[in-house]
């Protein structure tokens, strides 16, 4: 199945996969023992949301899922530092 996107589809989904591909990233700070864990919870997450056409609610995913990886950066961070 191919899909047709317009520009804005283009765009957004080039959004959702460089979030993503940034929480995986971000993943490999996380402990050894608890990456494969949080990977797979970065997966679900991106799962449940796959099919979402409603574009409103796309660019609140976006921008909670930037809020999030944020959040999980820094506390990442502050467990390497400690």
């Amino acid at each position: 199945m191919v899909l047709s996107l317009d520009l804005q589809g283009f765009i957004v989904r080039a959004r959702v996969l460089k979030l993503y591909r940034q929480a995986l990233r971000i993943s490999q700070k996380a402990p050894i023992h608890a990456r494969d864990d949080l990977r797979q919870m970065i997966r679900m997450e991106m799962e449940k949301n796959r099919h979402c056409d409603d574009k409103q609610k796309v660019r609140f995913l976006i921008s909670e899922g930037l809020q999030r990886i944020k959040d999980l950066d820094e506390m990442l961070d502050m467990q390497v530092h400690s």
